[in-house]
């Protein structure tokens, strides 16, 4: 049995590695029926895993593929023109021999498969009747069946060898001989089960080629003496064949189980994690020892292990790496089989399908992506009638490659399709309750891009068996997002979308950014991090109760980690903060942390099954000195951030509470500023800012009269937009006036608008002053300065 089990895992393997690109190679063929040698490559793998599956008594797979074997023949020999539906037939085969493999690999039987159907349509395709019996559980009698079917068709049906070509007589030569094999096969067989005592068979050509034992062949003794020469001569000759044969047939390759390089590659960790510890150690003794001679030799022996740990490091991962090809070999057929259901012409472009990722990873992508191109193909590419309405090809195209980018792989997926409609998307999640029409007011068109990742979305009209019921592409960004992927996505409306998987090479072994706040100290994944900034306190504003940045032309939102992880921190009075700009995908966040330690090179260990699944946490890794550190998980911290308020660091709110106090005790002034513009309301900050006046934003009008109601500022003038959402300038002031405390209450319009109208509706709803865009800073400031002083004079 051992025996048995070990020539059945050489058969499956053999057999996964042929079937693998089979898919792909009959896409293809179907697109070039002319191409000879793929054919013949087809037809190869057929016959190689009947031969196979017949040796080890797996009937009802070699009866499929006998089947199989005779369509492709045909079809070789130009007596039969593979069409779409043909190739319908034979795909469905492939998918039957890939399902039988799995069910040998799990069972070591090929029982309980039905092919029957799949076999009479084969059947009808060869010029049968379709009625052929399927084999049940003994082999013997179903090969003699089957060799007595072979032989009668042979004998029936001649072959006109003079006529045939050379490639030809040699393909039916070998049919012929495999015959023959398999009626001595079945005969012995039959004379064994009944007890006869039979010599053992003679190694077959090919297995006396695969074994390449013996290099020449033996003469008999008699025949030695009288043919001397003519066997020196076959000697030399054969003897000068043999090593190309050998390098042809002998691969420089053995294969390793899993499991040993999953634990080769635990060693390797450890050993980084000596390293590091080992890096420090010498640090240490270096400023302990400063100036002994002992110290160059310590360096050059730590500078070694540092050197060779890290290449060992490298050759134990690319011994993981598996091409992204393996991935990506699926995607034709899935395309071909689309195009079909959704009556689409559909063209599949695939690249870089040579570059490699850590086995885990390959084993975790194909899902996201048969999502995504799935998604492509029905809801990106429109139908023919309807490309060419638009001025493009009638066939669409969608590109899939790989290729490296840092420490990343980038996985992108291109289609010339309709485009993503941001606007669209974003009445579709409304419509679903997934975001607000205030959020939706504030997104970007990237952003928009992203909801169709939410759980729940679905822009199709109706349910089909491709997509339409909410689910699959926010399936996408949970996958990737294990993977410490990032997802980017953009699209042009009539255009066409662009989605872009960026993934990391190893999950084992990250390169990472050391950040501390007091005595504690958290791994953010460098992947994640697109930059570090340093920033003054008098940089860090608050918007609607969040701390916020201006960084180059964007707005950013800021959170402490020790708000987060509720650290507790000493206040301090620093002037300055460090920002780590974090990315992933179209969001970005600005973490404040007390200090930057530094880059280094972690391995993650999970935290067992007590701490696991703590928020914000992927795992833990140990540092050079000995201590545990752990890592952030980006994804669930940006998750977390949204519902952390104002989170400036206590200092920060001191020194703004102290400088708040001094301006107030100056000139007791509060002025807000109203307007859904956030660039117009930092133009009105920064304009109104030098008069030491306490400011107060909003966002838009029903914001703007919720603060009011607060009560916590006693305003003395509002700047006000008109066009605003949920509640514009005019309906404002009228709202304000409504009450008592307020009735005095300076209101300044800042607007485009300049018609007479305007102006008339501004006065009745209250209104004492218009400004209208564009102003200069100093007239905006004179203007606050003169209403605010007024109403201080009238009050007074």
């Amino acid at each position: 049995m051992d025996e048995f089990q070990e020539i059945l895992q050489d058969f499956l393997v053999e057999s996964f590695e042929l079937v693998e690109k089979l898919d792909e190679d009959l896409v293809e063929l179907e697109s070039n029926p002319e191409d000879l040698e793929l054919l013949n490559g087809i037809f190869r793998v057929a016959h190689t895993v009947k031969g196979a599956s017949s040796f080890l008594n797996m009937d009802v797979l070699t009866h499929l593929t006998h089947h199989m074997e005779n369509i492709l023949n045909k079809a070789r020999h130009g007596e039969l023109v593979i069409t779409p539906d043909v190739m319908d037939v034979i795909l469905e085969s492939v998918d039957l021999m890939k399902q039988l493999l799995e069910t040998i690999r799990d069972t070591s039987t090929d029982a309980g498969v039905d092919v029957s159907e799949c076999v009479a349509r084969l059947d009808k395709i060869d010029g049968g009747d379709g009625n052929v019996e399927t084999p049940e559980s003994s082999a013997a009698p179903i090969e003699q069946e089957e060799v007595v079917e072979e032989t009668s068709s042979s004998n029936d049906d001649e072959p006109d060898y003079e006529n045939m070509s050379d490639e030809d007589v040699e393909a039916e030569i070998e049919r012929l001989l495999a015959e023959r094999q398999a009626e001595d096969k079945a005969k012995r067989e039959a004379k064994i089960a009944s007890g006869e005592s039979v010599p053992e068979a003679p190694p077959s050509p090919e297995e006396v080629e695969e074994e390449n034992d013996i290099p020449e062949p033996v003469a008999a003794p008699v025949a030695a003496k009288n043919t001397s020469a003519k066997k020196e001569d076959f000697k030399e000759d054969s003897s000068k064949a043999a090593p190309a044969k050998k390098t042809q047939t002998v691969e420089q390759t053995i294969r390793v189980d899993v499991k040993r390089l999953d634990h080769l590659m635990n060693l390797i960790g450890e050993l980084v994690l000596a390293k590091n510890r080992l890096i420090k150690i010498n640090d240490d003794v270096e400023e302990r020892y400063e100036g002994e001679e002992f110290l160059e030799e310590l360096n050059q022996v730590v500078s070694i292990v540092s050197l060779v740990t890290t290449d060992l490091q490298i050759a134990v991962m690319k011994t993981r790496m598996l091409p992204v090809g393996k991935v990506f070999n699926k995607f034709p057929r899935m395309i071909r089989d689309l195009t079909r259901e959704l009556n689409k012409k559909i063209e599949l472009e695939i690249s870089g399908e040579d570059t490699e990722l850590d086995k885990s990873i390959v084993e975790e992508i194909g899902d996201p992506l048969v999502h995504i191109i799935r998604n492509s193909c029905d809801h990106g590419i429109e139908n023919p009638d309807v490309r060419l309405a638009a001025g493009k090809d009638e066939q669409g195209t969608i590109k899939l490659k790989a290729y490296n980018e840092g420490n990343q792989i980038v996985i992108q997926i291109d289609d010339d399709g309709k485009g993503l409609d941001a606007d669209m998307l974003k009445d579709k999640s409304i419509e679903k309750g997934i975001i607000t029409e205030k959020e939706a007011d504030m997104m970007s068109d990237k952003e928009a891009f992203a909801l169709i990742f939410k759980p729940g979305f679905s822009t199709a009209a109706q349910v089909t068996n491709v997509s339409g019921r909410g689910v699959g592409m926010d399936v996408v960004k949970t996958n990737i997002e294990k993977l410490n992927g990032i997802i980017d996505i953009d699209s042009e409306l009539g255009s066409g979308t662009s989605i872009k998987l960026k993934i990391p090479l190893t999950l084992a072994i990250i390169q990472a950014l050391l950040v501390g706040v007091q005595e504690e100290a958290y791994a953010i994944p460098l992947a994640s991090v697109m930059e570090t900034v340093r920033i003054s306190t008098d940089e860090i504003y608050t918007v609607e109760g969040r701390s916020v940045m201006r960084l180059r032309d964007e707005v950013l939102s800021l959170v402490h980690i020790g708000d987060i992880f509720e650290v507790e921190r000493i206040i301090d009075g620093g002037e300055h903060a460090y920002v780590v700009v974090l990315g992933l995908g179209a969001q970005k966040l600005g973490l404040i942390v007390d200090t930057l330690v530094g880059q280094e090179e972690i391995v993650i260990k999970s935290l067992g099954e007590y701490l696991k699944g703590i928020d914000g946490i992927a795992g833990a890794t140990i540092r050079g000195d000995g201590g545990v550190t752990l890592i952030v998980d980006v994804v669930a911290l940006m998750e977390m951030a949204k519902n952390v308020k104002s989170s400036v660091n206590q200092a920060s709110l001191q020194n703004e509470a102290a400088a708040s106090k001094e301006k107030t005790q100056a000139s007791d002034y509060a002025v807000m500023i109203v307007d859904d513009s956030k660039t117009d309301r930092t133009i009105m900050r920064k304009a109104i800012e030098p008069l030491g006046i306490t400011l107060v934003e909003a966002g838009d009008g029903q914001e703007a009269l919720n603060i009011l109601k607060q009560g916590d500022h006693n305003f003395d003038a509002m700047l006000i937009d008109i066009e605003m959402p949920r509640m514009d300038g005019y309906t404002l002031a009228t709202e304000i006036k409504k009450y008592n405390r307020y009735k005095n209450l300076p209101l300044i319009a800042v607007t485009s608008r300049t018609g007479k109208s305007d102006r008339m509706r501004g006065v009745e709803s209250g209104m004492v002053e218009y400004i209208t865009k564009p102003y200069s800073s100093d007239y905006l400031s004179s203007v606050v300065q003169r209403n605010v002083n007024f109403k201080s004079e009238f009050l007074s």
